[in-house]
């Protein structure tokens, strides 16, 4: 027995403790391939070992990892943080400048690609960085490699990923996520909170697995033993033909998702069969109200929990599925281990009901910016973290994200919050999806604008929204004018990007 592992919990540590209770048990599966803890062991351990012998990197370099949703995303993940070579995460829709700024960012030493992105990879033109294509190159690789762990002697402190951020608010900066951060949020919060990380859990996993939620909805599964089925990407008709295929239990979903699968129709959401689903998480970017009733209309009062969190900080709240109907456009109470405030500009916690930044204090914070410690220090204050998220808390303790504090309009004088707004837009029966922005305007200093997105089929006129929104909100917050288009600029994981859509506005008036 090998006594270098004994005392330390790594990301892949439920991993290899499910290997050895159920070993054939199915861990991973995707559309092309599945492996069973055995097999996901013995990967992860060949990866380490390509890593650190094929590869000669050591504990404390860094490698970057571009790849779409996929079993093989978790191994090389796995087999990078076990060699104790964190992967920068890049999105697999980055373009090769964006590849070249994060790879050089990080000072990744080896690049992880897959082959429908080699392409872009190479074009990169980054002659420093060694690229591998997850396919026959890195298969034969592996073929060559021990399946035995190695030997790193690794911390919990130390760090197992670096996800970038989406840079909605400035140039992206790398955050490093230790080992401690993520196995602590599963074991104590999510475990805690979701009562459904077991070994008798079937997940679905399609967001994106280069974000930090995305990947903690696959990875939480097989950290208690049970399994995750990957989807490549969400489609509404794959998201519910899954569902069905393996009895999933468990998913993540982000706002826009719900959008596009109530875009099929009542006809085919009555015929889909998704009474093995318990629990539905939903995280990522604001869940509308009249959005959150539709969830639990169609699929039963028990099931969905929306989260907030950020990637600095992991999850931070949850609204529990008895609260939805009853703390309206709320995301609800701290989870197990997580404390929360809310301040002013000086650090003093504001009154009950008063907007201020949104603190947070968790065992499973992240461990600061790649390089940066300036941005660093500005978001972490005497142990707490803020993020930029305003918010509010209720007599009962329940918190009400009010926006992005770099989202909010000054009208006239007046602050404006766009969630509220949008929130109220999402009630109109032809609203499909809402943003509401300030453009710059000669008297009013910005100008409450609002674009939409239609439901299939409908239309109403900037007089019927307007109408509509002054019916709900004070004068000062009705849009000023109202932009029709096809779609809103996202992130990958469904954010609608405030900023991009503000910065193409006011550059076409």
């Amino acid at each position: 027995m090998n006594s270098s592992f004994a005392s330390v919990v790594t990301i892949a540590h439920g991993v290899r403790t499910a290997a050895r209770r159920t070993p054939e048990r199915i861990a991973l599966s995707d559309p092309a391939r599945a492996v069973s803890f055995a097999q996901l062991e013995g990967n992860i351990n060949r990866i380490s070992n390509v890593v650190l012998s094929g590869l000669r990197l050591g504990k404390g370099d860094h490698a970057a990892l571009m790849c779409g949703n996929s079993v093989a995303f978790m191994e090389v993940t796995l087999g990078l943080a076990e060699a104790g070579v964190p992967a920068a995460m890049i999105p697999p829709a980055a373009t090769a400048r964006e590849v070249a700024e994060i790879c050089v960012d990080a000072e990744a030493k080896v690049l992880f690609v897959d082959t429908a992105r080699e392409a872009v990879a190479r074009a990169a033109d980054l002659p420093d960085v060694k690229i591998v294509v997850i396919g026959a190159a890195l298969d034969a690789l592996m073929a060559r490699a021990s399946d035995t762990r190695p030997e790193v002697a690794l911390n919990e402190t130390d760090i197992f990923c670096i996800p970038y951020t989406s840079g909605t608010t400035g140039k992206p900066k790398g955050v490093l996520l230790s080992h401690r951060a993520r196995t602590v949020m599963m074991t104590m919060g999510m475990a805690g909170m979701f009562g459904i990380h077991n070994p008798r859990c079937r997940a679905l996993a399609m967001s994106p697995l280069y974000n930090g939620g995305g990947f903690a909805a696959a990875m939480a599964p097989i950290f208690f033993g049970g399994s995750c089925h990957i989807l490549p990407k969400f489609e509404p008709e794959s998201f519910l033909g899954a569902v069905a295929q393996h009895r999933v239990t468990n998913t993540f979903m982000v706002p826009t998702q719900f959008h596009a699968l109530f875009g099929l129709g009542e006809a085919t959401l009555a015929r889909a069969d998704v009474c093995s689903l318990k629990v539905i998480s939903c995280n990522a970017a604001p869940l509308p109200q009249a959005t959150k009733e539709r969830i639990v209309a169609g699929f039963g009062p028990d099931v969905l929990y929306e989260s907030y969190g950020a990637t600095e900080t992991g999850n931070v709240t949850s609204l529990e599925p008895a609260d939805q109907l009853r703390k309206l456009s709320c995301v609800g109470l701290p989870y197990p281990g997580v404390e929360i405030d809310v301040v002013d500009d000086t650090g003093r916690s504001v009154a009950t009901g008063e907007v201020g930044e949104v603190a947070v204090k968790s065992p499973w914070l992240f461990s600061g910016y790649w390089n940066r410690p300036a941005e660093t220090a500005a978001v972490m204050r005497g142990g707490w973290c803020v993020v930029g998220d305003m918010g509010r808390r209720d007599a009962d303790g329940y918190l009400y994200l009010v926006d992005r504090k770099s989202n909010m309009i000054i009208t006239g004088g007046q602050n404006v919050y766009p969630r509220e707004v949008e929130d109220v837009l999402y009630r109109h029966p032809a609203v499909a999806e809402a943003a509401v922005i300030g453009l710059k305007d000669s008297y009013w200093g910005e100008a409450v604008t609002a674009a939409v997105v239609m439901k299939a089929g409908t239309q109403a006129s900037s007089e019927e929204l307007k109408a509509h929104c002054k019916a709900l909100l004070a004068g000062h917050k009705v849009p000023k004018a109202f932009v029709v288009r096809g779609s809103l600029p996202k992130s990958a994981n469904g954010k609608i990007l405030h900023r991009a859509l503000r910065d193409e506005l006011n550059a076409s008036s």
